[in-house]
């Protein structure tokens, strides 16, 4: 069965939401290329397969329930321990979780064809909103697509190690997999 034009939610239960980052830096090498899922997170999308341009998405995620699902690369294996402290650091100081709870998607512009679209829209990190791009497709049920977000333009120091040898790379991919339900 395929999508049809409604309204659906979004959501972990019909759905991921992942970030995916790479390492930068003279010490990349020791760092690691993170999968970390979104497990805390909600959204609407109106879909109009007829006109593109009515169609909207909204979506809502915490940043204190991301979780590590996965660590590619480095001299060493990610342990438990690394995941706790990763998590740890992301939500108290880069995101700073408790003061800034919620992370927010709202389209602007929708264009293209379910196949193929793009969506244009706000995402507001730690009350710095700015504009993003999503690309996406519709497959039978699915929606699936992603976007760059790159941190600095939020005001997001990427985080580094090693006197700085070894940091994040500025740009974090975001990916969703979701078959909407209606």
């Amino acid at each position: 069965m395929a999508l049809t034009s409604g309204t659906y939610a979004l959501g972990p239960a019909s759905g991921t939401l992942r970030l995916r980052t790479g390492r930068s830096g003279l010490g990349r090498r020791a760092g690691h290329d993170l999968t970390i899922e979104v497990t805390r997170w909600s959204g609407e999308a109106v879909i109009d397969l007829d006109d593109p341009s009515a169609c909207t998405v909204t979506a809502e995620m915490d940043p204190a329930s991301f979780e590590v699902v996965e660590g590619g690369g480095g001299v060493m294996a990610l342990t438990a321990a690394d995941r706790i402290e990763i998590l740890k650091t992301v939500r108290e100081k880069i995101l700073k979780t408790r003061a800034h709870p919620v992370i927010r998607f709202r389209s602007t512009e929708v264009s293209g064809t379910p196949s193929a679209f793009t969506i244009e829209g706000e995402l507001t990190i730690m009350d710095v909103t700015r504009p993003v791009t999503v690309h996406g497709r519709i497959s039978g049920e699915r929606l699936t697509g992603e976007a760059t977000v790159v941190q600095t333009r939020w005001g997001i120091k990427p985080y580094s190690a090693l006197f700085g040898q070894l940091r994040l790379a500025d740009e974090v991919k975001i990916e969703f997999d979701s078959e909407p339900t209606g």
